[in-house]
């Protein structure tokens, strides 16, 4: 019989409201009805708010790519965030967010992911050897050993610097701190209000985001010194802070690159250190799959212009972004009165869209709780893809680090199953749960092993 990958248990038809607010602080997955892998939309009401979960593919279309200024981000999730990402691109709306979406999207084009691609090999091969101490074949808990990867990925492609640079080791540290502390929401996200009244953050939660934002501040300013000087490198900060908006002529202030910098480490770091961990328990529970990319990453040179024959390697990572999309919900908000499927939605309405739900579809997936990479092959996946695949959202408002994520992705996996064979913990089956993005409860454990008992592999670096 064949098992299914983990899936949270949803919550009760129907629960009291004050029920539901513990259940979705703790994990917005399982505080779901298991009728949302169905219905094409959902409505929840509050005493402050109407909430309306679609996924009709109309109608998120309709949100992301037909009216998107009609339904800019809620700032209901925004509030629990901006202690450390201020007016980053990921929390502002209208002028603001075009502007600095005019200055950041040009770092993240094509031709220069080319220039980004050193750094990424640079950080797996490094991952690659720092595997080769706990390759025993005991549990190692992978969430953990991903996050660093990540997060020495962001610091190579972004400022030049390896993970084990000072500051890049203390702002890592405290990127794990803060995760630990904030919840995905707070009372600011159930109850409308002024911006000053008080938010009720934990006093470590300010702490630790007034501490990253410090640490950023320092790695600005010796960046902003570097490019006054004429020697700074060729790498995404100064792309970015040298990129002039092409309709004002003006560059991101100090101020403002410290907060784009805090939503790149966030969601560079955070997100793929969260799809490369279950990427590798999915491949440790399916080994006839780790075994095709294996031999596929084997048979790879490292070129960045041979990226194309890790399919199968995408197919997979795909198909791990599919099951677990590691930004599980997104929320906008009407700026008018509309009709859904022939509902008046008010203005100020809630409405959420979800990649999780969406993904695991009954009604747009063949077998949709399944890991079967080979769907990514078929009309009928194909088809699935083009109607209900969102892990970076869509429209103006995707993810500008979304071919990059891609990239990093493939390469980080290939590394690792060149190098090293991964299996199950017997009795540790993860547990997925959202906070800031989709983890495993009690982490993902897994046992590594040398592929080559002799020697530990690294992609080639010529």
């Amino acid at each position: 019989m064949t098992v299914l990958p983990p899936k949270p248990a949803p919550r009760p038809e129907k629960v009291s409201l004050w029920r539901y607010l513990r259940l979705f602080r703790r994990d917005i997955l399982s505080a779901q009805p298991a009728k949302l892998y169905r219905a094409w939309m959902a409505e929840f009401r509050t005493p402050f708010f109407r909430s309306y979960l679609v996924n009709d593919p109309v109608l998120v279309k309709e949100v992301l790519r037909g009216n998107p200024d009609a339904y800019p981000k809620s700032d209901r999730i925004g509030a629990g965030l901006r202690p450390l990402l201020g007016n980053s691109v990921f929390l502002t709306n209208g002028a603001i967010w075009k502007r600095q979406r005019r200055i950041i999207d040009p770092a993240f084009e094509g031709g220069r992911l080319r220039d980004t691609y050193p750094g990424i090999l640079a950080a797996t091969n490094a991952g690659v050897s720092r595997f080769a101490a706990i390759a025993n074949d005991e549990p190692q808990e992978v969430e953990a050993l991903t996050s660093h990867i990540a997060a020495d990925v962001i610091f190579r492609t972004l400022f030049s610097i390896p993970i084990e640079d000072e500051i890049a080791q203390e702002v890592f540290a405290a990127f794990r701190d803060y995760q630990r502390s904030q919840p995905i929401l707070n009372l600011a996200a159930f109850i409308p209000g002024p911006n000053w009244m008080p938010r009720f953050f934990k006093r470590r939660t300010r702490q630790t985001a007034r501490r990253i934002r410090q640490l950023i501040t320092q790695l600005v300013d010796r960046r902003l010194e570097l490019i006054t000087a004429g020697a700074a490198p060729d790498d995404l900060a100064t792309k970015i802070l040298t990129t002039a908006d092409p309709e004002t002529g003006e560059t991101f202030t100090r101020a403002e690159m410290v907060d784009q910098v805090a939503i790149f480490f966030l969601a560079g770091h955070e997100t793929s250190a969260s799809a490369i961990a279950w990427a590798l328990y999915l491949l440790a529970t399916h080994p006839e799959w780790q075994d095709h990319l294996a031999a596929e990453a084997a048979a790879f040179s490292g070129d960045f212009a041979d990226l194309s024959q890790l399919k199968q390697t995408r197919d997979v990572f795909r198909e791990t972004l599919r099951l677990y999309p590691p930004v599980p919900m997104m929320v906008r908000e009407t700026q008018e009165e509309t009709t859904f499927r022939g509902r008046r939605i008010k203005r100020g309405a809630q409405v959420v869209l979800s990649p999780w739900h969406q993904h695991r579809h009954i009604r747009l997936w063949d077998d949709p709780d399944a890991f079967d990479p080979a769907r990514w092959k078929t009309e009928a996946g194909s088809q699935s893809a083009r109607d209900a695949y969102m892990p970076f959202s869509a429209g103006p408002r995707v993810c500008t680090g979304a071919g990059f994520a891609m990239i990093e992705g493939v390469v980080v996996l290939a590394g690792l199953l060149r190098a090293y064979r991964f299996t199950p913990v017997d009795g540790r089956v993860p547990v997925p749960v959202a906070h800031l993005t989709v983890r495993a409860r009690c982490g993902i454990m897994l046992r590594i092993g040398r592929r080559n008992a002799l020697s530990v592999s690294s992609l080639d670096t010529e």
